[in-house]
């Protein structure tokens, strides 16, 4: 009878087996051979039973330092340098390498290597992450689909996210992010996506360029990387469209595919009817008229719902099912989710943007708090549209112009207070109309009381700064505040 059990039982299937390894981490094992990892690893706070640690040295941490604690959480074992590989020999089973960031890198290659899965890979100045999601949400009605953890896109990031991928997934959905040029190039070609989106090319890491044509060129390189035959999808709205069109055709692209509001878009945007928790949308794709409904509120996130549209059908998805399954999407914390929290006098809504931003997001923050109704409260009074902002960082020589710019469009958009932290958004504080400032003070953390004495009842409070200025604190003492959520959308 035990044996009959053990026979029928489901094991789940290893990530990789202890020999499968050595290979492609080029390593020695020490502390005898490690049993099969279920899962990768590179923070012992995240880490499950059964995962492989790689201890990466960071700018302000070295993995080494944790590679006991890995173990008493249960890791199967760790990979580590060799110049620590004495000090470590009875933590644990060890794979013994030359450089534990290059070994994750060419375990990513290896994991890359040995899929059979369809792989898209999506960068951009703003949207990436939401679009990632997004294209998980619709692939997923398809196939098994793995897809980037967070915003796991930089140089351990995407190899991370590889070295994760089952051999069995059906779908890869890979975001790939840079601040430099020549950052994506190594990524990509790491990544070998059949389809590469670039969402769109905005002014943000000006600190490190010359301009915005240096940004599209540094996005371009996305391309590069791209199977031969594949698909390149790009925002054909953008200023930069014809620069990421050449470089699309100097590449190994087959196919060019545009989405956007210009006529010319092979997926066009129509109408964008934006709602309290979700966007109706009105779209031509591919000649054919069609509506759908995104379950969130925007009118960028329903512009980039047909990339990931246009990107199904690439894949050979039905049309209609992968628009059907957009009515599921939700945007990931802190990129515009949307609490409701209770006051004594009643509730409001808080809309939470505080992982990430820059001019192009800020603006597609304040165009959605603008198109939505505060509501009324229980004495029959409305609330108001207060912004609560900090710096946009890595925006260079014209940072503070870029932040006096956005004036404009608090104003354009019905905002009628705005609190500020950080020195660049005291340009723009200082620029305000007097009746719309608020509060300003040089960091997040000294602007907290008076956001949380501040709000009341009926208003609509967005919350957005680069994650550097720590708007989170913000939105984390609104909640603490004001309650645990009453909804969530």
């Amino acid at each position: 009878m035990k044996v009959e059990l053990l026979q029928n039982q489901a094991w789940p299937e290893p990530l990789w087996t202890a020999l499968g390894l050595v290979a492609p981490l080029q390593a020695r094992v020490s502390g005898g051979l490690p049993p099969p990892v279920f899962g990768i690893s590179i923070d012992t706070r995240t880490l499950a039973e059964g995962d492989l640690f790689f201890a990466i040295t960071g700018e302000k941490s070295d993995g080494h330092d944790y590679v006991h604690a890995a173990f008493e959480k249960g890791a199967a074992a760790a990979v580590v340098a060799e110049a620590q590989a004495d000090a470590l020999k009875d933590a644990g089973p060890l794979y013994v390498v030359h450089d534990v960031l290059w070994a994750l890198e060419r375990l990513g290659r290896a994991a890359r290597a040995r899929t059979g899965a369809r792989i898209v890979a999506v960068t951009g100045s703003v949207g990436k992450t939401s679009t990632k999601e997004a294209l998980r949400l619709v692939l997923s009605q398809a196939d098994a689909v793995h897809a980037s953890a967070a915003s796991y896109n930089n140089h351990w990031g995407v190899p991370l996210t590889l070295a994760r991928m089952p051999r069995a997934t059906g779908f890869g959905v890979i975001e790939i992010g840079m601040n430099h040029a020549g950052e994506i190039t190594p990524l990509t070609e790491m990544t070998r996506p059949h389809i590469a989106i670039v969402t769109n090319v905005a002014p943000v890491h000006l600190e490190y360029f010359a301009n915005v044509e240096a940004i599209a060129d540094a996005k371009a390189e996305i391309f590069s990387g791209l199977v031969p035959g594949g698909v390149a999808i790009l925002n054909r709205d953008n200023d930069q469209f014809a620069r990421l069109a050449a470089a699309a055709r100097a590449s190994a692209a087959g196919y060019i595919a545009t989405f956007g509001t210009d006529a010319g878009a092979d997926a066009q945007l129509i109408a964008a009817t934006v709602g309290e928790d979700h966007t109706l949308v009105e779209a031509r794709i591919g000649g054919r008229l069609m509506s759908y409904r995104l379950g969130a509120p925007g009118r960028h996130l329903a512009q980039n719902s047909l990339a990931v549209l246009l990107a199904a059908t690439a894949f050979g998805l039905d049309l209609e099912a992968a628009a059907d399954a957009l009515a599921g999407f939700e945007v990931p914390a802190g990129r515009g989710r949307r609490l409701m929290l209770t006051t004594a006098e009643g509730p409001f809504t808080l809309i939470d943007e505080s992982y990430n931003a820059n001019p192009a997001s800020m603006r597609a923050a304040f165009a959605l708090v603008g198109t939505l109704p505060t509501p009324q409260t229980a004495q029959g009074t409305f609330g108001r549209r207060i912004a609560v902002l900090g710096d946009m960082r890595e925006l260079g020589p014209r940072s503070a112009e870029l932040h006096a710019d956005l004036v404009a469009d608090l104003e354009q958009n019905h905002i009628e207070c705005v609190f500020a932290a950080g020195p660049m958004m005291k340009v723009m504080f200082d620029a305000l109309p007097v009746k719309l400032q608020g509060v300003w003070r040089t960091s997040a953390a000294e602007l907290e009381p008076y956001v949380v004495e501040a709000v009341g009842a009926g208003d609509l409070v967005v919350v957005k700064g680069s994650n550097a200025s720590q708007m989170h604190l913000i939105v984390t003492a609104l909640k603490a505040h004001y309650s645990d959520p009453v909804a969530a959308f």
